[in-house]
């Protein structure tokens, strides 16, 4: 089976993402492009968009970025209007502040006006303050994600140079068998990985969505990058449904208890 480290030399660095995102793909992005660079004129296609790491180190001319979490494509939408926050809310890694900022988010989202620029103000603070860069809530979609450990913090008030890089791209909130996929797509799917914590949105993500997502993305005519935890169950899903493995050493994983150990990561490709 073909291994992979993940120190794999670039002459170009990926775009820094917007938030802080608990196992975020930027460490991937060396990986992935020696494959997209031949399908580079075809639509990027992520169905579990995240942190958008992957989708700016490409930096594909279209894309159709997707995610389980309604708050982070909205936030996303707000980018492509060029965000700036300015004084639209008090940002200081304090926190009371920190807290006082949650319950007004959750009262928002209780509300039905989680969609508004102070949702998204009060997200993107959420995530540079909340701990580890978790995104996680409860079984009534509230965020309850605790109090952060920096030192310090470098908040971004203008975020409006976002707007150009993500202007082309769409951004939806959907299950991924209701996407529009095109024949011709590059399809990169990172799904909430197969370990213990999953309470990534209101929904769990079970190992029935596991096998669901595995099985849409083996069925596409086009080029297709699956990712995902190397658990045995996962290796042998892949390989059943006719993927190519290779083996990369993720640079940490981030539980829900904060744990950095180093994990052994699949690859998936189809269609390359």
């Amino acid at each position: 089976m073909p291994t992979a480290t993940a120190a794999v030399s670039t002459t170009e660095k990926a775009a820094k993402p917007p938030l802080k995102w608990a196992g975020g793909k930027r460490w991937q992005v060396p990986h992935l492009r020696p494959l997209w660079a031949p399908h580079a004129g075809r639509r990027l296609v992520e169905p579990f968009c995240g942190g958008l790491a992957v989708a700016l180190g490409l930096a594909p001319d279209q894309a159709l970025l997707n995610d389980l979490n309604p708050h982070l494509i909205s936030f996303y939408r707000w980018l492509q209007r060029g965000l700036r926050l300015d004084d639209e809310i008090e940002m200081t890694n304090d926190k009371a502040l920190y807290y006082a900022h949650r319950r007004r988010f959750n009262e928002l989202v209780r509300t039905g006006m989680a969609n508004g620029r102070e949702s998204a103000c009060l997200f993107y603070f959420l995530n540079r303050t909340g701990y580890n860069g978790l995104c996680r809530f409860n079984s009534r979609g509230e965020f309850n994600v605790p109090f952060g450990r920096y030192a310090r913090i470098q908040y971004a008030r203008d975020l409006s140079p976002y707007a150009e890089k993500l202007g082309r791209w769409t951004f939806v909130n959907d299950d991924l068998e209701r996407l529009e996929i095109h024949g011709d797509d590059f399809i990169y799917a990172d799904p909430p990985y197969d370990v213990e914590f999953t309470q990534y949105s209101s929904a769990r993500f079970t190992w029935e969505d596991q096998e669901r997502t595995a099985l849409f993305v083996s069925r596409h005519r086009g080029p297709a990058v699956l990712v995902n935890q190397a658990t045995t169950r996962i290796a042998r899903l892949y390989r059943k449904l006719g993927f190519t493995l290779t083996y990369l050493q993720a640079p940490r994983r981030i539980s829900c208890t904060g744990d950095r150990r180093p994990a052994r990561e699949v690859l998936a490709t189809r269609n390359l």
